[in-house]
């Protein structure tokens, strides 16, 4: 349930972007409608104080993808481009769980040549490698 002051504010809010959209024939008025399709959305953050205002934090995260987008074309190979991508996972989970991309890579390529090919390295990972880090 939302506070009382959140109730208020999504109320007046919402009724002065209705009042702004039913002057038609501006931009503005497009603008604001499309806010008010999407208010539901706009507003869940003040349902739950754990949400988030912004997703700047995907945002950041897929940016990398993003840029990788453009390299990837130039891949000479489909197993090139997956290589790719496996990296930019692995790196972006490292810094998900925390872990410095260079000290993870460093001990995983360092752990691999002593281990058997069918050995499980699943203790490799970068959020089991901060649990073992963490202890």
């Amino acid at each position: 349930m939302k506070p009382r002051h959140h109730l208020y504010l999504d109320d007046e809010l919402s009724a002065q972007l209705e009042a702004l959209a039913a002057k038609p024939g501006t931009t503005k008025s497009a603008i604001v409608s499309d806010a008010l399709r999407q208010w539901q959305y706009l507003t869940r953050y003040t349902d739950d104080g754990q949400m988030p205002i912004d997703n700047n934090l995907l945002e950041r995260n897929i940016r990398i993808f993003a840029t990788g987008r453009k390299n990837w074309l130039f891949s000479d190979t489909v197993e090139g481009a997956r290589a790719s991508a496996v990296v930019y996972s692995l790196m972006l989970t490292c810094r998900a769980c925390g872990v410095e991309p260079l000290a993870w890579l460093r001990h995983v390529l360092c752990e691999l040549p002593q281990r058997a090919t069918e050995a499980d390295i699943n203790d490799l990972l970068p959020f089991n490698f901060a649990k073992t880090k963490a202890t």
